[in-house]
């Protein structure tokens, strides 16, 4: 009796240490499940908040472009107000005879110039609207493919009518180092990729350092760690990536032209930095201020 009573216990421990069991590894994947969903929520939020930040650049280039192309019209408006104006002028002059032949041949010559002039001016107005557009559709293109870019590494940014991709130098190289890091070559390839699609751009490639004297036996100084890394960079866009090289130049600023004042770490951290200015071809872009330009 005492064996069969202690058979029947030993079966009913065991039983319950197997339910513990299965409780137990029920419990575990159901914290794996939520620990993912937690996961996929943080990534949706951060998505949500990318994209936002891409409808708001959106739509200020927008706002931009159509103010833009307001004060366009209002130019337009304003030429042929005085265009028409000036045509009743010398309609009435003559007839009544009051000018000579000559005096107006001149006037016509002038109106002639005056319609020169404003095509001059509606030709660089869509000039600079396209290279608004160009440039909103560059920062759209580059924000998009480096979304997952700690915004610390690359900044970008349109100033003065060109846009800047500003590469930390702490991706890209080892301290007092122009050998581009490993982990950097992907951050170049998507850049060179946006490179690539736009043909019709320049790229000036600028590097920077901060004030920290620098001497080796290769780099005499920060102009040297500059212009090395610049050439670096220039130089894994052409050869690893396909970037023309007729379309790059390289440079090195030093430390002369820092974002911050160079007064503690975190700002001479912002000041190492190589900046990618992706421009559109000047030679053409400028030829517009000049009358019959390569004629």
């Amino acid at each position: 009796m005492k064996k069969t009573l202690l058979a029947v216990a030993m079966l009913f421990i065991l039983g319950s240490c197997a339910s513990k069991k299965k409780l137990l590894s029920a419990q575990k994947q159901a914290n794996e499940i939520q620990i993912q969903l937690d996961k996929a929520r943080a990534d949706l939020n951060d998505c949500d908040s990318r994209t936002a930040s891409l409808n708001n650049d959106l739509k200020a280039k927008n706002d931009e472009l159509t103010s833009k192309n307001s004060k366009m019209k209002e130019l337009e408006d304003q030429i042929e107000f005085l265009k028409k104006n000036n045509n009743n002028l010398l309609d009435r002059m003559s007839d009544l005879s009051v000018i000579s032949k000559e005096g107006s041949e001149s006037i016509k010559k002038s109106l002639a110039m005056m319609d020169a002039q404003g095509a001059q001016i509606r030709d660089l107005n869509s000039s600079i609207q396209k290279k608004d557009s160009l440039n909103m559709a560059l920062v759209l293109n580059l924000k998009r493919s480096l979304a997952d870019v700690s915004d610390e590494d690359v900044q970008i940014e349109v100033k003065k009518g060109v846009v800047y991709v500003s590469l930390s130098d702490k991706m890209l190289f080892k301290s007092g180092s122009s050998v581009i890091n490993t982990q950097a070559e992907t951050v170049l390839s998507k850049v060179a990729k946006i490179l690539n699609d736009y043909k019709e751009i320049e790229i000036l490639i600028e590097g920077h350092t901060d004030n920290v004297p620098i001497s080796t036996d290769k780099i005499s100084d920060n102009w040297d760690l500059s212009v090395l890394r610049a050439t670096s960079v220039a130089r894994t866009l052409q050869k690893k990536y396909g970037v023309e090289p007729v379309r790059m130049i390289a440079g090195g600023r030093g430390e002369y032209l820092p974002k911050v004042a160079n007064d503690s770490a975190p700002n001479r951290s912002l000041n190492r930095r190589t900046e990618i200015i992706i421009t559109p071809k000047l030679d053409q872009f400028f030829n517009l201020y000049t009358p019959n330009a390569g004629k």
